[in-house]
C-alpha cells in the first residue's frame, strides 16, 4: 500500500506525540557511552543507528534473504560452503551456464553484504547489550 503525505504527516505527529524522538535521544547517548567505553567508534554507532531507526521508521523488515544468512551465521558461523548452503538447487537447474555464473555471482554478492550487515548488527548489539 502506498503511504500517502497525509499518512506520513500523521505518523510523525504520532511519534512526536508519543516521545519517540525523546527515546531515540536517550537510546543513542546510551549507546554512544557503550561505544567510548568499548573503544568502537562513536561516528560508526551513530551511522548504524541511524539507519535503524530510518528503517523502523519506513516499517523496513529484514528480507528472507538476510533472515537465512542470519540462521546460518548463528548456527554454524562462516562456512566455507555457504553460497552452496544458500543457492536454491531447483531454480540453479534450471539455468544455463552464463545464468548459472551470474547467479553465483549475484548470490556471491548478497552473501557478502549480508555478512556485513550480520557483522555490525553483531558489534553494535553488543555494545547495547554492554559485553565486550
Amino acid at each position: 500500500m502506498e503511504r500517502t503525505l497525509k499518512m506520513l504527516a500523521k505518523e510523525a505527529k504520532m511519534r512526536m506525540k508519543k516521545g519517540f524522538w525523546e527515546r531515540c535521544e536517550e537510546e543513542l547517548d546510551a549507546r554512544r557511552e557503550q561505544a567510548r567505553e568499548q573503544g568502537i567508534s562513536e561516528s560508526r554507532m551513530e551511522r548504524y543507528f541511524v539507519d535503524k531507526v530510518s528503517d523502523s521508521i519506513r516499517g523496513e523488515t529484514p528480507d528472507e534473504f538476510y533472515l537465512k544468512v542470519k540462521k546460518l551465521l548463528l548456527e554454524e558461523g562462516e562456512v566455507s560452503d555457504a553460497i552452496g548452503r544458500l543457492t536454491d538447487k531447483a531454480y540453479y537447474e534450471t539455468l544455463t551456464y552464463e545464468e548459472k555464473q551470474r547467479y553465483t555471482l549475484e548470490l556471491s554478492e548478497k552473501y557478502l553484504a549480508a555478512l556485513e550487515r550480520f557483522k555490525k548488527e553483531c558489534m553494535f548489539e553488543k555494545a547495547k547489550a554492554g559485553q565486550p
